[in-house]
């Protein structure tokens, strides 16, 4: 029997969730989010925001948070992040979250939410703390020392999961050693002061990891993505520039041929077909043919979502509304979630 927090025992908690969301979809809180640390791209779309889409038209409570305090874990500043979060909202809203179904709000708006990292703090030690191979990662990545803030981050997760009671959380493998810290906390804190947390489960994406256009994972920092309000032409220009090989036949190879297959997927996921289809067509016609196709493919699957976004981008004031009416509603269940735990905590005076 897989031992409880393995790979392997959380994708079958995780699977056995997933059948149960079209049943009992009432049952579920969902939280997710990202950093806005720049523009949303085609990974975000099909890693992260097209799941999100159908979970809350499944009828599944649902919370997305902008972590822009998570912003300076490993960087050293804050400038253009009010940009970054108008933005954020108007291509989550562009792609089908609707502010009437889901909560859309940013982390630094919820000082309750933030609080909870206080009596959280005491339930991790030092030792689990610097064992999580995101903080690792992180850590080597931005070539920061290690910071207060960065080694504490799977706790500051923590909070943004169980200061709303959600109770599955969509992640990548590599994220699950967070909600087991999550889940840890929230064992820890109900065994100790009285039960108040449920323990969250990861619900593991069947998401391919997006390609970027040089092959290597679609990153901003990379400088390889599509982002998803960028125009016509600045697709083609990105698309024409992206590296592939001197071999003339198109082949999908992701190992041997990783420019090439990287230009394959994005066309695959933005068509429906696959990506073995669309090489065989192309054939002998080489590099060009496939990027012409790859750049009509991607500007045809965005040209919704990029309309809807330049709507949105003439009404800045339905954008602040929406963030200020999800802070708010956030607010309220933040505090309710903090006057629970000092209750529990016997810190009522």
């Amino acid at each position: 029997m897989p031992n409880e927090g393995s790979f392997e025992a959380s994708l079958k908690r995780s699977n056995a969730i997933r059948a149960d969301f079209a049943e009992n979809p009432g049952k579920y809180r969902m939280l997710t989010g990202d950093r806005p640390t720049g523009r949303l791209h085609l990974g975000h779309y099909f890693g992260s925001i097209m799941h999100r889409v159908q979970m809350q038209n499944a009828g599944i409570d649902s919370m997305v948070l902008i972590a822009d305090y998570q912003v300076i874990t490993d960087r050293d500043t804050t400038a253009n992040i009010q940009d970054n979060v108008y933005n954020m909202v108007m291509d989550y809203i562009a792609a089908g979250i609707d502010p009437e179904k889901t909560v859309i709000y940013t982390h630094s708006a919820v000082p309750a939410c933030n609080q909870l990292m206080l009596p959280f703090l005491s339930l991790v030690t030092e030792a689990e703390l610097l064992r999580n191979p995101t903080v690792k990662a992180e850590m080597e990545a931005s070539g920061h020392e290690l910071t207060g803030l960065l080694l504490t981050y799977p706790v500051h997760q923590a909070c943004d999961i169980l200061f709303c009671k959600a109770n599955v959380v969509p992640v990548g493998k590599d994220q699950l050693p967070h909600i087991e810290v999550t889940r840890k906390i929230a064992r820890t804190f109900n065994n100790r002061y009285g039960q108040v947390f449920p323990e969250p489960e990861g619900i593991l994406s069947d998401a391919i990891e997006i390609p970027g256009l040089d092959g290597r994972k679609m990153s901003k920092s990379y400088g390889n993505s599509i982002m998803l309000g960028a125009t016509e032409e600045e697709t083609a220009k990105l698309i024409k520039k992206s590296k592939t090989d001197g071999e003339r036949r198109i082949t999908f190879d992701r190992e041997n041929r990783p420019g090439v297959s990287a230009l394959l997927t994005t066309a695959a996921l933005c068509t429906g077909r696959t990506e073995i289809e669309i090489a065989e067509e192309i054939g002998d016609a080489g590099a060009g043919a496939l990027k012409k196709y790859v750049t009509e493919s991607v500007n045809a699957f965005l040209a919704p979502h990029r309309e809807r976004r330049r709507e949105l981008e003439r009404d800045l004031d339905y954008i602040k509304d929406v963030l200020h009416e999800g802070n708010k509603r956030a607010n309220e269940i933040a505090n309710a979630t903090l006057d629970e735990v000092r209750e529990a905590m016997g810190m009522v005076y």
